[in-house]
């Protein structure tokens, strides 16, 4: 299945053709990742399970469409919830920024099935995780979502507020988002205008999740060479990462792309299909979505992977405080250097990092501030 979360591989040869980082902010970098302990999630089984049991119930979905949920465990008052995009999974999404988000609190990572997926059942164990951290343990999270996973989360809070309620979060993350299928698709347009709009095409004109085996493996040759490209320049990524945790990332993307079979594929398109565009629920009733702390950042070289005419970076750009009143957006920029590319969380996080680092220290003075 084609991934959301990095960028083409044109312009990764073209972001590590220009040399490596200053030894700075290479330093900078390096002590955000892993330090001297390698990352090791845990499988974390849930102390409430009512809205995952629920929908489990209803026959609405099957076990096999659970998201799997990973935790590490550290002191702090702010726990995360990372969801990735298609590809990679939430554990390698944020391979460079694990170590600044464990020095807030402990971050859950909910990786989506490779054979099959659910978006309700997703937001069941997202409602579940979320009350067990804000009701049970007193510490609401942050919402960390990239791609399609912010797609995901804009549709939970929309659906949230649609029932009557806030979602019991200290905040929410948005990397370069993609709300809606229009994002990649625009309406009318007989070939689309993306390389990955072309790639994702024949998974929503699927029926009965059969697509031809052909664009099946094209796609998966598309994003294995996303991937493989920036790869490839071994002295530019040693200022990222070492050898060996390159080829712990490179093995665990590599798996994913294989792994997620046809119907997995098709039924997270189909998900993505049926989301609302942001500018259809700009109302009244429905808005503001949170009043909660929101960062959203996109890249300066979007238009790579997502339409120009996207209903979702509109809004959001245009009219952000509506549907987040506390809310920021940002689009970054990397003056001298490539590019920023879309959701590139590790081949660009020196420009992501900054302001994701000052999102959660301004959460930690807001809750002095209401304390004092």
């Amino acid at each position: 299945m084609p991934a959301l979360s990095f960028a083409p591989a044109l312009a990764l040869i073209s972001a590590f053709g220009r040399g490596s980082p200053a030894q700075p902010l290479r330093t900078f970098i390096r002590t955000t990742g892993y330090k001297l302990r390698p990352p090791c999630p845990i499988p974390h089984t849930p102390a409430r399970t009512t809205r995952q049991d629920a929908v489990l119930g209803s026959g609405a979905a099957g076990p096999h469409q659970l998201a799997t949920l990973l935790c590490e465990r550290r002191k702090g008052l702010v726990p995360t919830i990372v969801l990735g995009g298609f590809v990679p999974d939430a554990t390698e999404q944020v391979f460079l920024l694990r170590g600044s988000l464990l020095n807030r609190g402990s971050v859950y990572y909910l990786n989506y099935p490779r054979n099959g997926f659910s978006a309700d059942l997703l937001f069941a164990q997202l409602d579940d995780l979320v009350d067990e951290l804000a009701l049970v343990q007193g510490t609401p999270p942050v919402i960390f979502s990239v791609s399609f996973g912010s797609g995901l989360v804009l549709e939970w809070l929309r659906r949230t507020r649609a029932a009557g309620h806030h979602a019991a979060i200290a905040g929410a993350i948005f990397v370069s988002p993609i709300g809606c299928v229009e994002d990649l698709l625009a309406p009318g347009e007989a070939k689309p205008a993306t390389l990955l709009g072309r790639a994702v095409k024949p998974f929503l004109e699927a029926t009965d999740g059969l697509v031809d085996p052909k664009h099946i493996e094209k796609s998966r040759t598309i994003f294995n060479r996303m991937f493989g490209a920036g790869a490839q320049n071994k002295t530019a990524l040693i200022a990222l990462m070492s050898p060996a945790e390159l080829r712990r990332l490179h093995a665990a993307v590599m798996d994913t792309i294989a792994r997620v079979d046809t119907r997995g594929a098709c039924e997270r398109m189909a998900a993505l299909n049926s989301f609302a565009s942001p500018s259809a629920y700009f109302s009244q009733q429905l808005l503001p979505l949170t009043e909660a702390p929101v960062l959203i950042l996109f890249a300066e070289d979007e238009e790579a992977v997502i339409d120009r005419r996207s209903p979702t970076r509109f809004a959001l750009n245009a009219a952000h405080r509506a549907y987040f009143p506390n809310g920021t957006c940002r689009t970054l920029a990397n003056p001298g250097g490539a590019p920023v590319q879309h959701a590139s969380l590790i081949f660009h996080s020196g420009n992501f990092l900054p302001p994701i680092a000052r999102f959660y220290k301004g959460l930690k003075t807001r809750k002095l501030l209401q304390a004092a």
